[in-house]
C-alpha cells in the first residue's frame, strides 16, 4: 500500500476589509502584525515538519482571510519553509485564495514563482450591486480581468467561488452571473448558499428586518440552474457545491471529504491526525486525534513561538504542542460518522466495500435506521455499491448527513 500524503492548510487571517457576512477567523486592521505572524508560522511548521518527521504532503492551501493581501515575498518565504519542513511532491496541488482586487500581473507572477500552481478567486458575484451589499472591495469588470490576468501569469488552474441566496437577489441577477463565471472558461466552481452566522452583520440587519430573509426555494432554483448549466458547459459536479473539469477536482478539498490525515497552522486552524499508511505514527492509532489552535492571533504568536516539539507523538502531547487549544480522541464510532457525512458530499457517494474495509462492517449494519430512513425519503440510493445523494438529496443534504451523525454517536 503506498504511503497516505497529508494535506497542509495554511491559514492567513489578514483583510483589507471584513466583509459583513463573514465569520471566518479573519481581520482587518492588523497588518502590521504580518512580520511577526510570518516568523512564527515559520516556527510552527518547522516544529511540526520535525516532529512529524517530514512526511510527504500530497497539497497545500492557503487560505483566509485573503492571502493576496499578504506580502508576497512573504507568500514565497512561507512556501520555503514549507520545503524545509516537508516534502512537497512534485504534483502537488499548492491553492492560494486570492481577492480580484489584489490579482495584478506581477503579483501574480511572483505567486507562481513562489510555487503556487493553483488560485481560487473570490469572486461571489458579478453584479456590482451585489458585491456592493456584501461587502466586497472589487467590482465585476475586476474579477473579468482577474481571470485573465491569472491565466497570462501561468496559473492552469483557476477556480471561482460564487455564492447564491443573497438578500435581494434575483434569479436573473445569479443567472448573470453564472453565464460570465462559464464564459471565462475556468477549470473550476465553487458555489455556496448564504448562511447568516448569528454575530456578523448582515445577521443582526436581518434579525432586525433592515434585509429580507432569503427565499430557500428560490435558492434551491438557482443551485439547479447552476447544475444544469455548469454540466452543459462540460464541468461536472463532483461534491455538493463544486464543480470542475475532468481531472481539476480540488484535491486539497478531496482530501477533507475522503477523511484523510490533514495539518492546519496558523490562527484558528484545524487538523485530524491519524497513522495512516506510511505516516509512521503508531502511538495516534486508526482514528487519531482532531485539534484546533487558538483562534486570535497574538495569542497564537506566543505560544507558537514559546513551543518547542519533542518526544513521543500522542494525543496527549498534541494537547500541549504548539498554539493547540482544544484536542480530541477519535474513536471508532466517531470515525464512521464523519466518514458517512463527509463522504456522502461527493456525487460518487460512499462505497460499501470502502466503508467495509476500513471499519470492519456494512454501512446497513452499522447505519441501519439512518440508512433506512435517507433511502425512504429520496434523499439517498444505492447505486452500484455506493451508498450517494439523490438529485433532490443535494438540497437536503444536512437531513441525511445529521442522521448518521446522530446515530453514530
Amino acid at each position: 500500500m503506498s504511503a497516505q500524503p497529508l494535506a497542509l492548510y495554511v491559514h492567513i487571517p489578514f483583510c483589507e476589509t471584513k466583509c459583513p457576512y463573514c465569520d471566518f477567523n479573519t481581520y482587518a486592521g492588523i497588518a502590521h502584525l504580518m512580520p511577526a505572524y510570518v516568523a512564527a508560522l515559520e516556527h510552527e511548521l518547522a516544529g511540526w515538519g520535525r516532529w512529524l518527521g517530514r512526511p510527504e504532503l500530497g497539497s497545500v492551501f492557503f487560505g483566509g482571510g485573503t492571502p493576496s493581501f499578504l506580502p508576497t515575498r512573504d507568500l514565497a518565504r512561507l512556501m520555503r519553509a514549507i520545503r524545509e519542513a516537508f516534502l512537497l511532491r512534485e504534483d502537488a496541488e499548492v491553492t492560494v485564495e486570492a481577492n480580484p482586487g489584489d490579482c495584478a500581473r506581477e503579483r501574480l507572477q511572483a505567486m507562481r514563482r513562489a510555487g503556487f500552481n493553483r488560485i481560487s478567486i473570490g469572486v461571489q458575484s458579478f453584479d456590482d450591486a451585489e458585491l456592493v451589499a456584501l461587502g466586497r472591495r472589487h467590482d465585476a469588470a475586476q474579477a473579468r480581468v482577474a481571470v485573465a490576468t491569472a491565466r497570462l501569469a501561468g496559473f492552469e488552474r483557476i477556480s471561482l467561488d460564487l455564492m447564491f441566496g443573497l438578500p435581494r437577489q434575483y434569479f436573473s441577477t445569479w443567472a448573470h452571473t453564472v453565464e460570465e463565471a462559464l464564459a471565462l472558461g475556468t477549470e473550476h466552481l465553487s458555489a455556496y448558499a448564504l448562511t447568516l452566522e448569528g454575530g456578523t452583520p448582515m445577521e443582526a440587519d436581518t434579525r432586525a428586518g433592515r434585509l429580507p430573509e432569503a427565499d430557500p426555494d428560490l435558492a434551491a432554483e438557482m443551485y439547479r440552474h447552476l447544475q444544469a448549466e455548469a454540466v452543459r458547459a462540460g464541468l461536472a459536479q463532483y461534491e455538493v457545491s463544486n464543480w470542475a473539469r475532468p481531472g481539476r477536482e480540488s484535491c486539497h478539498n478531496l482530501a477533507y471529504w475522503r477523511v484523510e490525515p490533514y495539518l492546519g497552522v496558523g490562527p484558528g486552524a484545524h487538523s485530524h491526525l491519524y497513522d495512516a499508511p506510511g505516516l509512521g505514527i503508531e502511538a495516534l492509532g486508526p482514528w487519531g486525534v482532531r485539534f484546533a489552535n487558538a483562534k486570535p492571533p497574538r495569542a497564537y504568536m506566543e505560544q507558537v513561538n514559546a513551543w518547542e516539539p519533542g518526544g513521543p507523538l500522542d494525543a496527549d502531547a498534541i494537547s500541549a504542542a504548539g498554539a493547540v487549544e482544544s484536542a480530541e480522541a477519535v474513536d471508532a464510532a466517531m470515525a464512521q460518522g464523519e466518514f458517512m457525512m463527509m463522504g456522502l458530499r461527493l456525487n460518487e457517494g460512499v462505497w460499501g466495500e470502502a466503508f467495509a474495509a476500513r471499519f470492519g462492517m456494512g454501512i446497513e449494519t452499522r447505519f441501519p435506521h439512518a440508512t433506512a430512513e435517507c433511502l425512504e425519503l429520496g434523499l439517498l440510493e444505492w447505486a452500484d455499491g455506493r451508498l450517494r445523494l439523490t438529485e433532490d438529496g443535494r438540497l437536503l443534504g444536512n437531513e441525511a448527513f445529521s442522521r448518521f451523525v446522530t446515530e453514530g454517536r
